[in-house]
């Protein structure tokens, strides 16, 4: 038997996914359908690249359907209102052993986005600094080798 994952998200997350499986319901599925209809019209349906395209795509948009269903029935929405440990969806600041300081937002690895400073919360960093107070000294396994970060703020 198959072990059902649980997948964290924020609230912003969830409902990020939640908004593109309803456009996908009501907006997508319909104009599919509507383009296999007209090409179904136009005859011959065994040199049809219309028809072909449009079932591709129908069957793109039903993957992409069932795959955010079962997201949505499978994930926990953090909470972030604790803010005396790190939790997904905190805002973080940490001060590398350089002193360099940085600000990630812990995330779902769903909602992971370096060029934003959403890191997951399965990333080397986001799972190491999990749990941990302001002040912490927090040691970071990475392929890279292990390196010290201090937290110095949880928002």
């Amino acid at each position: 038997m198959k072990q059902v994952e649980n997948i964290m998200l924020t609230a912003e997350g969830y409902l990020e996914l939640e908004q593109e499986l309803n456009m996908l319901k009501t907006e997508r599925r319909p104009e599919v359908i509507k383009a296999l209809k007209e090409a179904r019209a136009l005859g011959d349906l065994s040199e049809n690249s219309d028809y072909d395209a449009a079932r591709n795509e129908q069957g793109q948009v039903e993957a992409r359907i069932k795959e955010l269903e079962y997201k949505l029935e499978h994930s926990t929405i953090a909470d972030a209102t604790k803010c005396d440990k790190v939790n997904v969806g905190n805002m973080v600041t940490i001060t590398y052993d350089d002193g360099e300081k940085e600000e990630y937002r812990i995330v779902g690895s769903l909602e992971a986005d370096p060029f934003e400073n959403k890191i997951s919360n399965e990333s080397p960093i986001g799972k190491a600094i999990l749990g941990h107070k302001v002040g912490e000294n927090v040691e970071v396994a990475s392929p890279n080798g292990n390196f010290t970060v201090t937290i110095t703020n949880i928002a």
